[in-house]
């Protein structure tokens, strides 16, 4: 099992990670967001790749999400664990708590969010768009380790790199949205093309603007608030292999099996060529 992790660069400096290496990917769609991390933690191998490069360097729109994708999948990563802040749309959701998100609202518009096009066709399902064994070990991981953990929830992906204002944290309340971030929906339905499995530890930092008793969305808030769980991610992260099966038997694995619409001799040659890690088993 080799377990992928997405997310700061506290995230791969994590205590007893051992034979650390750093490996660079090439890719179709170029180069991804910065190097990849390997290393053994606990028996298992894991992969860190820091989401916006280290030092911050990429806004959300900017991030090359499918190269980060497509290099975890280049790498044998079966498994993503997606890791990122988010402001809470509930009271019940604090600041410091973990959600585990079972479902998206897309609000992005300016990404590209699919490894096809360009002379193929495919179709794949998002209606469950986390694998939820993924999840259900997140949930046990988080609980095991004392934090305050939200099981579902619904997350809106906001282009960015602006919050929200304050009639659209009132109209996401509405739409019955629980937290909103700017990353991970991508990361979601590309992960569900590449046939790995996908979930989401969010982190609420804050409470987005509609609460006005808490204030407006400050940055160093924000940013207090998420060095503050960086540890508490990482013992969630080493405790989640421990709920997890080492063999996939949930349908991410299989995702594209049916997906791919177009005649198989229309597919053009470089398609053929740059995709073959996603579709060439099934050509």
């Amino acid at each position: 099992m080799i377990v992928g992790v997405i997310g700061g660069s506290g995230l791969y400096r994590m205590k007893g990670l051992e034979k650390v290496r750093e490996v660079r990917v090439e890719t179709p769609f170029g180069r991804p967001s910065d190097v990849y991390v390997r290393g053994i933690l606990e028996g298992t191998e894991f992969v860190f790749l820091p989401r916006h490069g280290r030092g911050h360097r990429w806004l959300p729109t900017e991030v090359n999400f499918r190269a980060n994708i497509f290099g975890m999948k280049k790498l044998g990563v079966e498994r993503i664990i997606s890791v990122s802040a988010v402001g809470s749309l509930r009271e019940e959701i604090a600041p410091g708590d973990v959600v585990i998100p079972d479902q998206f609202i897309d609000r992005t518009t300016q990404r590209p969010s699919t490894f096809f096009g360009q002379g193929v066709v495919a179709h794949i399902s998002m209606a469950d768009p986390f694998c939820a064994v993924l999840c259900g070990g997140l949930v046990r991981a988080a609980q095991a380790t004392g934090a305050e953990v939200h099981a579902k929830g619904t997350y809106l992906c906001m282009e960015g790199p602006q919050f929200s204002t304050r009639a659209e944290s009132l109209l996401y309340r509405r739409w019955g949205a629980d937290v909103i971030g700017m990353t991970n929906l991508q990361e979601a339905k590309l992960a569900r093309e590449a046939e790995i499995c996908f979930a989401t530890m969010a982190l609420a930092t804050d409470y987005d603007c509609w609460n006005r008793t808490a204030g407006d969305v400050e940055i160093e808030q924000v940013l207090a608030v998420l060095r503050e769980n960086v540890e508490l991610a990482q013992r969630i992260i080493r405790r989640a292999v421990d709920y997890l099966p080492a063999k996939r038997s949930c349908g991410c694995a299989s995702a594209l099996k049916d997906g791919i619409i177009t005649e198989r001799k229309k597919i053009p040659a470089k398609a053929r060529k740059e995709l073959k890690l996603l579709i060439g088993k099934y050509l």
